[in-house]
């Protein structure tokens, strides 16, 4: 896993313990699972429009968005994101048809 993705990791379980009002992952936490979706949610749809315009640097920072509230919403059903990344290892090599096959 990146730096990055290391480094976030451990700062979304610290702030499982914040206090709501000091700290926006925290706050997420606090509203519990519905709130997490919607903001992902969100972020998905902001992240197709930014692709349908055009604009590149809009949609790396959408992703960005998209990515961090996907990374919450691990940290807060208990999986490590290691085990999405292991799960894409396992695919890696399958084609999509075969894959899905298998589920």
């Amino acid at each position: 896993m990146s730096e990055i993705l290391s480094q976030l990791t451990e700062v979304l379980e610290q702030r499982k313990g914040a206090d709501p009002k000091a700290s926006y992952v925290s706050h997420l936490y606090h509203k519990g699972l519905d709130t997490i979706l919607k903001k992902i949610g969100e972020e998905a749809t902001e992240t197709v429009i930014a692709a349908k315009g055009g604009e590149r640097d809009q949609l790396v920072y959408e992703m960005a968005d998209l990515w961090f509230h996907c990374m919450v919403l691990l940290a807060q059903q208990e999986i490590h994101p290691d085990q999405v990344l292991a799960e894409l290892e396992r695919r890696f090599g399958l084609s999509g048809h075969e894959e899905k096959a298998t589920r």
